[in-house]
């Protein structure tokens, strides 16, 4: 695993530690466009249970936010008809930083700037833990995923595709 470094406190970390979940730090050097699976590779962890944090938006451009497996992408279409939405697409990578209040890269989705939906691929649920962005760059926190059910009210999807 990675080694626990100190690391400052991040809107996400402090949304965690308000109500008390525990959680473990794990830095790693963060690489443009490296990813999960840089991350998960920096680490030393399973791909499968680094979970990405996704801002993405319906057709009215209403943001949401999905949580995804580091080794799987986003069937949109899947997503779109589970929620009721005509389409989801992703974000512009500014869009996402203005919903979210973090960079592209280090998006959290625990201390996020405004209240979005949070769907959760139903697989994740089942995995003992996860790892993802504890809302910086190179920086995750490993946690129970039944954590963004209880904390962010996220919702339960199937729209998993097995990235190439």
């Amino acid at each position: 695993m990675g080694k626990k470094t100190n690391v400052s406190e991040t809107s996400a970390t402090a949304a965690l530690r308000a109500v008390g979940v525990p959680f473990t730090e794990h830095v790693y050097a963060y690489q443009d466009h490296g990813g999960a699976r840089h991350g998960a590779h920096e680490v030393g962890l399973d791909l499968h249970a680094v979970v990405k944090t996704l801002v993405m938006q319906d057709q009215d451009a209403a943001p949401l936010v999905v949580l995804m497996h580091g080794d799987c992408n986003v069937s949109t279409k899947a997503l779109a008809r589970q929620i009721g939405a005509k389409s989801v697409s992703p974000c512009a990578p500014e869009a996402a930083q203005r919903h979210s209040a973090y960079l592209v890269g280090g998006t959290s989705p625990f201390g996020l700037r405004k209240s979005m939906p949070v769907y959760i691929e139903r697989i994740v649920l089942a995995l003992p833990r996860i790892w993802i962005n504890g809302g910086r760059r190179g920086f995750l926190v490993g946690l129970d995923p039944a954590v963004c059910e209880r904390l962010l009210g996220a919702r339960a999807v199937n729209c998993a595709l097995v990235a190439p």
